[in-house]
């Protein structure tokens, strides 16, 4: 007998291993999803829920830790599967089906498209989102594309090294940036975005907590400005919703967590769920985990490292590592020199999951992101 060890990392290890031994591929690439092991941490569990859990784990060979109002369960994605149908649900799990079938499902067929005002962006390949910042201030490039020609010529600079998105900057957000009023950010983006759809660069996204065009980029998932989302709604405008705590001026002094991967994503929950109350749909929503934004170095690698926490949520993950501190922490590069580090950090998300990323250098990213894109296949 032959013993091989694959990559357990990766689906794609199975899916190979079937595929050379006669599976077709679409067969090959569920059973090798289905074998993939996951880890779901489950909260507010009632005590009976809670023994219902260690009883299934006995039988179904998954291992089940608990403690008082919280379980985490880990198995094979096949061996999670029935408990989320009610006909195979253990009894005194009925509340956990709803839940886990949602998540089962993003996992198995996770978003293909992004929809947008006017079109679709597909997310089958990494998306270049190209930053345009018309800001005297921001924490890069403050004052260099203040002038609409200026950053126009950057935006045809980034179209042509690879973005489909420009999202246009009025307002920075670096930390301890102050408010800019709604009529200056207006004055600063609108004549750029007018010329960047004349000539055909769109489509263009808005940076900004107040207002925009073909997509809102929030960094404050619609808490900011309570007349935003229906604005999204009714504009048919895709959104992508960021985390943050506070302001700009207040969110290093938030940067307090016990476990910064779940905490994000349960803020992020919670800021999608007012999108789609206000009546945006679910497809265009993309999310975003706000490295930078009320987080600390560490607590930026832990989020990247454990960015499949955020893409459990069943949205597009879309991030924006450039040129931010915490690259800066690990390479000692000051910010004008942070843009390899950038690649890097791209490439390590879209193994994790991310599908859309903001960038300030798109040649770096856009080649570190073929390479990752190349190594993990799916059909």
């Amino acid at each position: 007998m032959k013993l091989t060890a694959l990559a357990a990392h990766t689906p794609e290890a199975v899916r190979a291993a079937l595929a050379a031994r006669g599976w077709d591929a679409q067969p090959a690439w569920f059973a090798a999803t289905g074998v993939q092991s996951l880890v779901v941490l489950l909260e507010d569990v009632a005590e009976p829920e809670r023994e219902a859990l260690v009883h299934w784990g006995a039988k179904a060979g998954a291992d089940v830790l608990t403690g008082a109002g919280w379980a985490l369960v880990s198995a094979a994605a096949s061996r999670l599967a029935p408990l989320a149908r009610p006909d195979r649900l253990p009894a005194g799990l009925e509340n956990l089906a709803p839940e886990l079938g949602r998540f089962l499902a993003s996992y198995a067929d996770p978003p293909r498209r992004w929809e947008i005002a006017g079109r679709a962006l597909a997310l089958d390949h990494p998306v270049l989102i190209g930053i345009v910042n018309v800001t005297p201030d921001s924490f890069s490039d403050g004052g260099r594309f203040a002038t609409v020609d200026r950053a126009v010529a950057q935006a045809e600079r980034l179209v042509a090294e690879g973005c489909e998105l420009l999202d246009v900057g009025g307002e920075s957000t670096r930390p301890g940036a102050t408010p800019v009023a709604a009529t200056d950010e207006t004055a600063r983006v609108v004549p750029v975005i007018e010329q960047l759809v004349r000539r055909g660069l769109g489509p263009v996204s808005v940076d900004t907590r107040k207002a925009g065009a073909a997509v809102i980029n929030d960094v404050s998932g619609l808490a900011f400005e309570p007349d935003l989302a229906r604005v999204v709604a009714e504009g048919g405008a895709g959104v992508i919703l960021m985390h943050m705590r506070g302001t700009p001026d207040t969110m290093d002094g938030l940067a307090v967590y016990r476990h910064v991967a779940a905490e994000v994503a349960a803020e992020l929950g919670a800021a999608t769920a007012r999108a789609e109350r206000a009546g945006i749909p679910r497809e265009r929503i993309v999310v975003d985990p706000g490295f930078g934004f009320a987080k600390g170095a560490e607590q930026n690698f832990r989020l990247l490292d454990e960015l499949a926490t955020v893409v459990g949520l069943g949205y597009p993950v879309a991030v924006g590592p450039s040129r931010k501190r915490f690259l800066g922490a690990a390479t000692g590069r000051p910010v004008e020199d942070r843009d390899r580090a950038t690649a890097v950090a791209c490439a390590l998300a879209w193994e994790r999951g991310a599908r859309l990323f903001r960038v300030h250098d798109a040649a770096l990213a856009c080649e570190a992101l073929r390479l990752a894109r190349a190594t993990t296949g799916a059909p």
